[in-house]
């Protein structure tokens, strides 16, 4: 019979990692609520293939002091609450002090640290749970919170990760919700060294959401502002016209916290039945401020799940308060034709571009004017007295430049040196002498051969569908009313 023992710490914490740290989005959300609690104004993501190698995460906030970042690392350390009754009060995002611990446990972790009143920063490594160095190191204020090789030490946990592709997606949709939910905080966010998002922090909602979801769904907002004994609701509901078929474009928000609500759920599409068809679901983005002691956040380790004492206030609020922005309201949408001016200012704004794309560099610039037939200077030839014989010649090509053979006048017929307008000239001044009428040049042109266009040769003259070939076909039946099918040469 098995005897009951306590596990050891590293058990411990390897299995508490399976509640918190799922993917590298679990990470990525980890630190980043972190970063916001410790009242940074810019913070920047970078991941590495799909986050699976590489996350780091920077911040401006106030930093961990030198003595306390040993403690931030073990098991419910925390410095967001203090006792129980603080649960009834939250204002943080994180409080739970299992976040550093659980991500510590199945990676490779640096963090390199300093706090405003410090002179100097502190650098710890922590791998799969052990301590590796503190050391002293010169930083900015702030926290860098660098995640390497995730889950290296858990293979079971690793071969269940999707693609990097697939990983990094999941992470973009999370830095896309914290972007909407905390507009005065600056956010970069870059995949495999390419800036994917980045807000500048000014506090203003609608250009978050212009820069996530374009110009089409911001001009199609509705700006809402309601307010009940206890609930403040702000933020932009859609029209109609903005629609999906999933409910990706939901996004509701409780004191900052980006959260999945059923009852929320439910009021939004509620109130919008009347005004959408079928399987479509609208675009919003409300901000709830409750008092913390009506909501009740702590219901999974992850934190996406929200209790509310009083649900049915809640579900009353959001229903009317669409209902109320949309009554009354003209919901045809409005189509424009472009006029042709905005069509020639369009086209004016591509060939620009265009033009600044295909400029060429400096040191190509001089190159391209020595090279031009243009520039090349050559003698005026001198013309004897044999003007039929030049009349003659009135007829030949035009045109052509020699750009780096130079010859003597003398050996150089006029036609070949000379532009169009000079040879119609001269030609004049000649049939003026002699009484000879001459044509202009253009009419005695010749018509120039078209360019020889490489052509594939052929193995075998005699091809199927050629006419001599076609000769000897015989059609023996067709398939589906579409092909034929031929006999030739004895073949099918």
């Amino acid at each position: 019979m098995r005897e009951i023992a306590v596990l050891d710490q590293n058990t411990i914490d390897k299995i508490a990692a399976g509640e918190v740290v799922e993917r590298p989005a679990s990470v990525v959300k980890e630190l980043v609520e972190n970063a916001i609690d410790a009242g940074a104004t810019a913070i920047t993501v970078e991941i590495k293939e799909g986050g699976i190698s590489f996350i780091r995460v920077t911040d401006n906030g106030n930093g961990i002091p030198k003595d306390q970042v040993r403690l931030a690392f073990l098991r419910h350390a925390t410095s967001k609450i203090q006792k129980v009754e603080d649960l009834l009060q939250i204002s943080s995002l994180g409080f739970r002090g299992e976040a550093l611990s659980s991500i510590s446990a199945v990676s490779q972790m640096e963090v390199i640290t300093k706090t405003p009143e410090d002179m100097i920063g502190v650098r710890y490594v922590i791998e799969g749970g052990r301590e590796k160095s503190l050391e002293e190191i010169g930083a900015p204020n702030g926290t860098t919170m660098l995640v390497r090789n995730l889950f290296f030490n858990t293979p079971a946990r690793a071969k269940f990760l999707k693609t990097a592709m697939t990983e990094a997606g999941y992470v973009s949709a999370y830095m896309e919700q914290l972007a909407l939910s905390h507009q005065d905080i600056s956010f970069k966010y870059m995949v495999n060294g390419q800036m994917r998002l980045h807000s500048s922090g000014n506090s203003n909602l609608r250009d978050v959401i212009y820069g996530i979801y374009g110009r089409d769904i911001t001009r199609e907002l509705l700006e809402v502002r309601f307010e009940r004994p206890g609930i403040l609701i702000e933020g932009f509901i859609g029209k109609p016209v903005v629609s999906r078929g999933n409910r990706n474009f939901e996004n509701y928000y409780i004191n900052g916290r980006y959260v999945k609500s059923k009852i929320l759920m439910k009021a939004i599409e509620e109130a919008y039945k009347p005004y959408m068809m079928q399987h479509k679901y609208p675009f919003v983005c409300l901000q709830y401020t409750i008092s913390g002691d009506e909501i009740d956040v702590n219901v999974h380790p992850t934190k996406m799940e929200v209790r509310f004492q009083n649900q049915g206030a809640v579900y009353n609020a959001t229903y009317d308060m669409i209902t109320q922005t949309l009554s009354g309201r003209e919901m045809i949408p409005q189509v424009e034709l472009e006029s042709r001016e905005e069509k020639r200012e369009e086209r004016k704004e591509e060939k620009k571009k265009r033009e600044r794309i295909l400029a060429p560099e400096p040191f190509e610039t001089g190159f391209r004017k020595k090279s031009v037939p243009e520039q090349i200077q050559e003698e005026r030839p001198v013309y004897g007295k044999e003007e039929p014989a030049k009349k003659e010649e009135a007829g030949s090509p035009v045109g052509i430049h020699l750009a780096s053979v130079h010859l003597p006048a003398s050996e150089v017929s006029p036609p070949e040196i000379h532009k169009e307008q000079e040879t119609e000239k001269e030609e004049q001044k000649i049939s003026a002498k002699e009484n000879i009428p001459v044509s202009p040049a253009k009419e005695e042109r010749k018509p120039e051969a078209a360019p020889l266009q490489p052509q594939q040769m052929e193995l075998f003259d005699d091809r199927l569908l050629s006419k001599k070939a076609r000769a000897r076909h015989r059609i023996i039946g067709q398939l589906f009313e579409t092909y034929w099918l031929v006999e030739y040469d004895n073949k099918f």
